[in-house]
């Protein structure tokens, strides 16, 4: 079975996150990126699948700071491939993300594509049908598990309220997943940096995003409030709802 993974990156959330000078866009020259949880997920996924089919797993990313760590990671973890998009500009939005990985996606043979069910900054969940409708292929999003059947792959979809439903559907298809059968396994950093100084990443040219879905208007940190007022005891909050007018 030959694999796909596409893999995002994002800023750290626990570095504090500040508005660049245009207001449009944040400030990303002292922050560090990480992969996408569910894209970590997604990778899991893969490697559980080319060991069972003894597959081929290639991972794709658009290029930016510390992407090349998160693709000698993905080899590390288990991929056979890695390739770097480069020259694609930014993408607006899961349109032009979707446009740039389905265009290298489809000069490759595969059988599956699996990518996160969402991001931390783009939560609606549409990167996977979009990849799926450029390259005309069925999706199935909120994967929990992924296994080989008959001319096909077997998928559990889970709904809300925990049901799981289970399809059968024909390859290729892009698949979003929500969560791996297990948790993503660990790369030691010295495996990563074996494999940094043996492997050099491969490189594709990507198309320039569609910019015309959306613009940015302005960007601004969330509203604080005024915090809270810790209470020791009922006879504080009392004090407090009399002051209030409230008692």
């Amino acid at each position: 079975m030959k694999l796909v993974v596409l893999l995002k990156r994002l800023p750290d959330l626990v570095e504090d996150l500040e508005v660049d000078d245009s207001g449009k866009a944040l400030d990303t020259e002292f922050l560090k990126f990480t992969l996408n949880e569910f894209d970590d997920y997604a990778l899991e996924e893969a490697l559980l699948l080319k060991e069972a089919t003894d597959g081929e797993l290639t991972v794709i990313a658009l290029d930016g700071e510390d992407v090349d760590k998160m693709l000698y990671t993905a080899l590390a973890k288990g991929a056979d491939k890695a390739l770097k998009i480069e020259n694609a500009g930014e993408a607006s939005g899961n349109r032009g993300l979707a446009g740039i990985f389905a265009k290298v996606v489809s000069s490759l043979p595969h059988d599956l594509v699996l990518t996160g069910v969402q991001s931390a900054e783009d939560i609606d969940g549409q990167l996977a049908p979009m990849v799926a409708a450029i390259l005309d292929e069925p999706c199935v999003e909120v994967v929990t598990q992924v296994a080989t059947a008959d001319g096909g792959v077997s998928i559990h979809k889970e709904y809300s309220g925990g049901v799981v439903a289970e399809f059968e559907i024909d390859t290729p298809a892009v698949v979003g997943i929500q969560a791996s059968r297990q948790a993503p396994r660990y790369a030691p950093v010295s495996k990563v940096r074996q494999i940094q100084e043996s492997t050099t990443l491969e490189t594709v040219a990507g198309s320039a995003a569609d910019t015309s879905v959306f613009t940015v208007v302005q960007m601004t940190p969330p509203e604080t409030g005024g915090g809270a007022q810790m209470l020791g005891n009922i006879g504080e909050l009392i004090k407090v709802l009399e002051s209030k007018g409230v008692i």
